[in-house]
Formats: structure tokens, sequence, C-alpha cells
């Protein structure tokens, strides 16, 4: 069976479609085309606008370029839309929601006459970089931000079980994986479920801090849910990144109170100094709203203001969605989609240069990574400045040695780009 698979959206996601991959019999090729698929898999992304159109725009093409192939939906799409996709896209084969990714084998099986197995989480197939990996310690979301659909599609926050976590690190351990990245809707509140709320985050950490990575990242941290603890267990480590990808939203206490975020631009001014005095090597990254509904200009300007500030080394900015079924869907003073984006545009090009500015103090440093990739820039390094996924810029390192995917490197920052660093081994 010849499969063509996307997978659209999140880092979430893509641990979904690997845990699905799983299923798949032996000797399953996959392949680069729609068109000479047997079976197509696309796993979709419903966050905002932007993401659905993505979403049903590849299904018509897949569909399109190749009628015969059995076409399976599943993700947010299929899960927020079910009834409707149904209706409107014929051309699907299977729908299939986020609540029923345990019966896929069972429906692949009828759907192509093939023997599919349980779905794994430690079988899944690794669609990362070589000796990198998600790992995801919790589903759903209760904090129900106004512009945000995420519990209604991914419901009520779970934690898993705090074995399970450490049996499945240990088997990406023993496929060689050297880097993780911990993902969740909201990481600072694992365990919050649990009896006595324990183990948390805190404690999970420290269990896989002395597993034998080469380096762990942790990704979705709610500010106002990031303890001194947690911040403390960072700073110390040589394991863990010191990287803070904290998203505000904004930096308007009358925003964030319309936008249900807790805390405000107080609590999170005390977070950030409490991080930088912890951690002074501290690199933070966070994400923008831009255009909520009752934004006015002096939000704006005061989001731009807190930008200045603080001085993150990386942002990312979207314009406000508004989708259905949200709180925030029925609010007033609605933003013009054209203002969106030209406010936008402001909180980037604030951000761009504060970035360069960062970029040119980082000239001279010298910075430890591993190579995971080579491009005509040089060796592609992940470290602690940097995400993975190209979400941050790149670090690309310049040297007369060969190496390989997974060797750990040094490098001496020479030039910089407005994101992207430069240098070369030492």
């Amino acid at each position: 069976m010849k499969l063509y698979c996307v997978t659209l959206g999140c880092a979430k996601n893509r641990i979904d479609t690997e845990m699905i991959l799983s299923c798949f019999p032996k000797g399953t090729r996959v392949v680069d085309s729609a068109k000479g698929a047997d079976l197509i898999l696309i796993n979709t992304c419903a966050f905002i606008l932007s993401a659905k159109k993505e979403s049903i725009g590849v299904i018509l093409d897949c569909a399109a370029s190749n009628p015969k192939a059995k076409l399976v939906v599943c993700g947010c799409l299929a899960t927020r839309y079910l009834e409707d996709i149904k209706k409107e896209i014929p051309e699907i084969d299977r729908l299939i929601p986020i609540k029923d990714y345990n019966e896929l084998p069972k429906i692949l099986t009828e759907l192509t006459g093939e023997s599919f197995s349980p779905i794994r989480m430690q079988s899944r197939v690794l669609t990362t970089i070589p000796h990198t990996a998600y790992l995801k310690i919790s589903e759903g979301c209760d904090n129900f931000c106004s512009f945000c659909a995420i519990p209604y599609i991914r419901g009520r926050f779970a934690s898993r079980p705090f074995e399970e976590i450490i049996e499945e690190a240990k088997s990406l351990l023993s496929r060689d994986v050297r880097e993780i990245s911990i993902i969740s809707q909201d990481t600072t509140v694992y365990g919050s479920d649990f009896p006595h709320k324990k183990p948390d985050i805190v404690d999970l950490l420290r269990a896989l801090e002395g597993l034998g990575f080469y380096s762990i990242r942790l990704l979705y941290l709610y500010p106002s849910e990031i303890s001194k603890e947690l911040i403390d267990l960072i700073a110390d480590s040589r394991v863990i990144c010191h990287y803070f990808d904290i998203p505000i939203q904004s930096a308007s206490d009358k925003l964030l109170r319309l936008m249900n975020r807790h805390g405000g631009k107080k609590e999170m001014e005390d977070l950030f100094a409490y991080i930088r005095h912890r951690c002074p090597d501290a690199v933070i990254r966070t994400t923008l709203i831009a255009g909520f509904p009752g934004e006015s200009e002096e939000d704006v300007e005061e989001t731009i203001d807190f930008l200045k500030k603080q001085r993150f080394d990386h942002m990312g900015c979207f314009a406000y969605s508004r989708e259905e079924g949200t709180a925030a869907y029925s609010l007033p003073n609605q933003v013009d989609e054209r203002e969106k984006e030209r406010r936008r545009d402001r909180l980037m090009e604030c951000q761009a240069e504060i970035s360069e500015q960062l970029n040119k103090a980082r000239i001279g440093q010298v910075l430890e990574g591993m190579v995971i990739g080579k491009s005509d820039k040089g060796y592609l390094l992940s470290t602690a400045y940097n995400a993975p996924d190209d979400i941050d810029g790149g670090v690309y390192m310049d040297s007369p040695k060969m190496h390989e995917i997974g060797d750990i490197a040094k490098v001496r920052i020479s030039s910089r780009g407005p994101y992207d660093l430069f240098g070369v081994e030492v």
C-alpha cells in the first residue's frame, strides 16, 4: 500500500500523526505525492481561519489529483466541523474526529482491506529531524481563553500518567533521540488534575533530566502558572534549555481581561524580571494577538512599549481570528481585517528591530548545539537560542570538519541577519 500523508498545524498534531502511523502494516510505502497514493491521510488544523482555509484547500487538492485513492481526514477540522464537512466535501471517504483515534485501525482495515495494528504511542513513527522528538505530556485545556476554540476541540485538560511519559522518554532514548521538546496546550499545569496535584511539572522535569538526554526544551508555558520553583529548576539545569516560550497575547490589562487571561501586565513584568534574575542567559519567546475586539490604538501602543522594555528574543504575532463558539466571537467593537494586519505589521516591525539589536550583541558569543542539518549557509544547529521547526531564527556554523546529524558542536557568532546567527566552529 502506498500512503500519502499530510500534517497541518502544530506539533501536537504532528505527534498525533506519528501515533497514527504506528498502526500501519509493514511494507506500507510513504510517497511524496497524492497522485501515486492508494490512501491519502490528512491531519487537519482548525485553530484560526487561515488554518481552516489551508486544511480545506489541501483536502480538495488531494481529492482532485487522485480521485481513486481512499481519502481519510482527521484532526481538528474533522472534529470541529464533522457534520458540515460530511455534507460539503463528499469526496472524503472517512472523517475521523480526535476522540475516535483508537478506532482508526478498525476503520482503516474496513476501508482498505489491509490489516492495521492497535495504535501505540511508544511505537509512533518519528517524523522530526533525526535525534530529535516531541514529547506530549497532556491533552486538552481548561483555560478557556475567549479567543480560543481548543478546549471545544480537544476537550478539558488531562495530564498523561507520569510513568507512561517516563517510559515513552526511555523509548525515545533507545531510538537515539538526544533532544526532546515537551509540549501540551498548557505545559505549566501538568499534574494539576492528579490527586494532591502531584507529581507536577517540576517533578516530571527532574525525572526526565536524569535519563540522559542532551537537551530538554519546554514549550507552551502559561505566564500566570509559571512558579519560581520551575524557573529555579531551569536556571540550575545543564540539560533543560534556558528557553522560555511564554505567550502573553497582549500587554493591555483591559484586553487581557477581555481575553479571559489570568494575571495582568504587572504580574508579567515581575515574572520576566525573576526569570532574568535567576537565569541571565535566558532566551524568551512570546506570542501576541493583533486586532482583538475592543483593541484601541492606546492598547497597541501599550503593547509596543512593553515589547521595547522587555526586549524578547523571539516573538510571533497573529491577527485575531473570529472563531464561532468562542466567547470573543460575540464581543462588540470587532476590528476591521485590514486594520488587524496593519497592527500586526507594527508589532512585527518593532520586534524585528529588537531581534536585530539582540543578535548584534551576540556577535562574539559562543553557543553550543546539536547539528540538525546542512545548507548553503552552513551547518544548522539546534541550540538553547532557537526552537525546533524553524519558528525562530537559525544558528548556522561554518566548519572545516565533516559533521553528521546529531553531532554536538560549538560556534562563535561572527555575523547576524535580522533573525539568523552565523559563526565559525570553535
